[in-house]
């Protein structure tokens, strides 16, 4: 049975961790209504541009005489795939980071047994660390995340700048972004988000509605896409960035209030078995005393 002051230690050991989640806690909170508000503003922008450079490969995909930019079509092969991870960089935010490796091994594993190469380049130290044990041959450098402040638009150019310097060495045919998609402060899902090469649209609704005429561009094409299709990858990686943030503010504030509270009954079943033990020991005194006094 531990003594009354190694009791004593432990009470003291588990209040001080319980000032720690709390304090952490409320700066999570703190951040998150930003986060989200920010995720939140970010979805109808990156979507749209998504789907309207969807429909855009739909469209150019029938017309002859055009060539397809490479962040459009990639490089035609379906070898080497580009896995694009985004996780945080610390830990204590629950199963934010876990969640997220595990649905980026099972789609590795996948490609791996179907004989493809696969390529993870992570953003976030969370990440590499994990997958780098995995999958060692196919770490590519790891690039930082800044998820803990508010990201910005300039470190999401430097990541699609990263990674359209990698397409054009001829680094990977295919790249996927796994990001968390933040549904609410308990819940955060992951997402694999298509970015080279771009699905193309579906046009079903459009033909069914009669609209089968070609778009018009102005300027042409081709200065089109090369104009939009890098600031289209920016977008959504920054949207994704964006995303993750708001759910690792959420997943932190959960974990942290739920140690909080696990702390709390620790400490409220150490004190009982303080008082318990400390009880038994002025009993047995007591004991002694009178089974002294009643020997004299």
């Amino acid at each position: 049975m531990p003594s009354l002051k190694e009791l004593r230690g432990r009470i003291a050991g588990v209040k001080s961790t319980r000032k720690i989640t709390s304090a952490m806690k409320m700066v999570a909170a703190s951040k998150l209504r930003r986060a989200q508000l920010q995720a939140e503003a970010s979805r109808p922008y990156a979507e749209t541009m998504r789907k309207m450079m969807m429909e855009l490969a739909s469209t150019l995909e029938g017309l002859e005489g055009i060539p397809l930019p490479a962040l459009l079509k990639g490089t035609g092969k379906d070898q080497i795939h580009l896995l694009v991870v985004m996780t945080s960089d610390r830990g204590l935010a629950g199963g934010f980071n876990a969640t997220m490796v595990r649905a980026v091994r099972k789609r590795a594993d996948e490609l791996i047994s179907q004989g493809k190469t696969v390529k993870i380049l992570p953003i976030g130290a969370k990440g590499a660390d994990i997958l780098g044990r995995y999958y060692p041959g196919s770490m590519l450098a790891t690039m930082r995340s800044i998820m803990g402040a508010a990201p910005s638009y300039d470190y999401a150019s430097t990541v699609a700048a990263k990674i359209t310097a990698l397409l054009e060495e001829g680094q990977f045919d295919c790249c996927t972004l796994f990001r968390n998609r933040f549904v609410n402060a308990m819940t955060q899902i992951p997402e694999q988000i298509g970015l080279i090469p771009l699905p193309v649209g579906d046009n079903d609704n459009r033909e069914k509605a009669g609209d089968v005429a070609p778009y018009g561009f102005e300027p042409d094409e081709e200065t089109l896409l090369t104009r939009l299709l890098p600031r289209n990858l920016e977008v959504q990686l920054y949207a994704a960035m964006l995303e993750s943030a708001a759910g690792e503010q959420g997943a932190r504030m959960t974990a942290m209030d739920n140690a909080s509270r696990n702390a709390g009954k620790a400490i409220d079943r150490l004190s009982l078995k303080y008082n318990r033990t400390r009880q038994a020991n002025i009993t047995n005194e007591l004991i002694e005393i009178i089974s002294g006094a009643e020997a004299v």
